[in-house]
């Protein structure tokens, strides 16, 4: 069986970049269909030896700012055409993966939410400018929101299996696409986060960990842990970086911006007294991978995090997005004396193992139908 798999960007590593790896451990034989791809900012994860395909986007200046390129993605997605070549397509999108052409093959999606930049245009924009410029081309993107939201729209109705990773997501999709999704099979948890559980009582600080980006809301916490003084790691890099270490007044918060393995980021979660997560995620993953951890969570009550994280029992909800909101979420968690073994336990639904039966449980009911 000739399988392609079919990824929006490789030029970062996250949540979406960590289910094509695991869709790869299923599928080792597949062909991969990127619109851009980087190998130094996949960390070589994904080898030139298995990309078979990118779009005219991908190259020199174009590629490394792509985001000035929005109007073109759509195209740039319709001009990998796979033919007659596959059985089975998957898309793990985000956006323009799903709109790729091909002539024969059962294709799933495998959807981590409907492009962004069409329906969550404001928030998600403001996380790439800065707002004097975003004021000044607003009134332009009204144009591109309406042409991007016909497209995404239009190509939602392309699978033949359309998947959401979250119940979240599968809520949004209702709502643009005007589909049903086919299921929710929630991105998965490396089996190593579950061993080697460290008591609670052991654990010595508290993390926030992801993409250092504006949405993630890094900046809260940062003003947060400068009124309480407690230790603090900021695990990850992004734009936001500088700005993070310029805000931060307390001698407890520490940055660790270098790339880290799978084992000293289950160190780094399984000593940790809770994860502090004040950010609207699809899903959700480093809330999921610190639950396996036996890690509390403090949550913005908001998004995938409210299918992770059960209130009381493996960490405490807040309902803004206020530095005074998580210093009253981490005074609660620290009152309370968490079973790491039991919150751990929790996270056994996102496992890689669930995740990859999902799947192939997918891809058969669709060569099966001949969809």
């Amino acid at each position: 069986m000739k399988v392609a798999l079919v990824h929006d960007y490789l030029n970062q590593y996250g949540g979406a970049e960590r289910v094509l790896q695991n869709l790869l451990e299923i599928f080792p034989e597949a062909d991969v269909y990127t619109l851009i791809y980087d190998k130094k900012l996949t960390y070589g994860i994904f080898s030139e030896e298995i990309i078979k395909g990118t779009s005219f986007l991908d190259y020199g200046f174009v590629a490394r700012h792509h985001y000035w390129f929005i109007p073109l993605m759509p195209l740039a997605a319709e001009s990998i055409n796979l033919g007659e070549k596959y059985d089975l397509i998957i898309s793990d999108t985000w956006g323009y993966a799903k709109g790729i052409n091909y002539k024969r093959g059962v294709h799933i999606s495998y959807c981590h939410t409907p492009l962004r930049y069409a329906w969550d245009t404001d928030s998600h924009l403001k996380t790439r400018l800065n707002d004097s410029f975003y004021k000044i081309i607003r009134p332009v993107t009204n144009r591109l929101v309406s042409y991007l939201r016909n497209w995404d729209k239009k190509t939602a109705a392309k699978p033949d299996l359309f998947f959401a990773n979250s119940e979240f997501i599968a809520a949004k999709m209702r709502k643009y696409y005007e589909r049903e999704p086919d299921g929710v099979i929630y991105p998965p948890v490396d089996e190593k986060m579950f061993f080697n559980i460290v008591p609670y009582k052991k654990r010595s600080y508290y993390l926030a960990a992801g993409r250092l980006v504006h949405y993630k809301r890094f900046d809260i916490v940062v003003e947060a842990f400068n009124q309480l003084k407690l230790p603090l790691k900021i695990v990850g890099r992004g734009p936001e970086l500088e700005y993070l270490k310029k805000i931060n007044e307390s001698p407890f918060t520490s940055f660790i911006s270098a790339p880290m393995t799978d084992e000293e980021m289950s160190d780094i979660y399984n000593n940790a007294k809770a994860l502090i997560f004040p950010q609207v995620e699809d899903f959700g993953l480093v809330a999921a991978e610190a639950v396996a951890c036996g890690t509390p969570v403090v949550a913005y009550n908001e998004g995938g995090a409210k299918e992770i994280v059960e209130e009381g029992l493996s960490g405490f909800f807040i309902n803004e997005q206020t530095k005074e909101a998580v210093v009253e979420g981490v005074e609660k968690i620290t009152e309370i004396n968490f079973n790491s073994e039991i919150i751990s336990e929790m996270a056994r639904k996102f496992s890689k193992e669930r995740f990859a039966e999902k799947i192939k449980e997918a891809a058969g009911q669709g060569l099966s139908y001949g969809l």
